[in-house]
């Protein structure tokens, strides 16, 4: 195989090699997503008088090198409106999902 070949499919892997790595953080972020939710609909944290702490949207400065999604994932939420942050730092839910946007009853 010639060099420039050789240099090519080098590229092109390190190209597919970025956008999956992109796919996986989207997934888990978006799985984050859907745990948080789940927590706070089963907690029953729907406004701020009824708002839980949640444990794992803390900073831990043990966990140097891991990623913390729930954090990120939180931090989108909180900035779309969908979960509301009182002022002492709990969370509640703003926006209520339907029946038909519950993935746990359309698989039954």
């Amino acid at each position: 195989m010639s060099e420039t070949a050789q240099i090519l499919l080098g590229f092109i892997f390190l190209i597919g090699c970025f956008v999956l790595t992109r796919y996986i953080v989207t997934w888990q972020i978006k799985r984050a997503t859907g745990l948080i939710i789940r927590d706070l609909e089963k907690q029953e944290a729907f406004d701020p008088l009824t708002a839980v702490d949640l444990p794992y949207t803390k900073q831990n400065p043990l966990r140097m090198g891991m990623r913390n999604y729930y954090a990120k994932s939180m931090e989108y939420m909180v900035n779309e409106g969908v979960v509301g942050k009182t002022g002492s730092g709990k969370y509640y839910l703003r926006v209520r999902r339907t029946e038909e946007h519950r993935p746990e009853l359309q698989e039954s």
